[in-house]
């Protein structure tokens, strides 16, 4: 589990945007249940999270079209709240950072790791957009 010091600055990228931090199984439940369109981000220390998955995530609600509820947790750190988020995930294998969207309840867009290492953070907002477009 990495330590507070070093996981809250990155947590506050999101929740500073407007996320919301989800920390307990419960929590995660909830949320990906709402009705609408639910943003979900499972977080992460590393540099591609850093410089591709935070930046492209924030960038992508710049449009006209954004999702109804935007929530977060952390891998690392939230470990109860990640394990919830993956279970409703599958069938998707763990992966961290991730960006999943959810309508009604139901996974209907998902950047996996793979998808982002390697891209800017504008070909993560791009990819959101699209999603949004369609399905929010």
């Amino acid at each position: 589990m990495y330590p507070a010091d070093l996981v809250l600055p990155m947590k506050a990228e999101l929740t500073d945007k407007g996320f919301e931090d989800l920390t307990t199984p419960a929590q995660v439940d909830a949320a990906l249940k709402q009705e609408g369109t639910t943003l979900l981000v499972i977080n992460s220390v590393c540099g591609c999270a850093a410089g591709a998955a935070r930046p492209g995530v924030v960038y992508s609600l710049t449009g006209e079209k954004k999702p109804d509820h935007l929530v977060t947790a952390f891998a690392g750190f939230d470990t109860d709240a990640v394990a919830e988020a993956r279970r409703l995930l599958a069938p998707f294998p763990p992966s961290s950072p991730c960006v999943a969207l959810f309508k009604d309840g139901e996974l209907v867009h998902m950047l996996e790791r793979h998808h982002i290492e390697g891209n800017p953070a504008g070909a993560i907002a791009a990819n959101l957009q699209a999603a949004f477009e369609e399905y929010c």
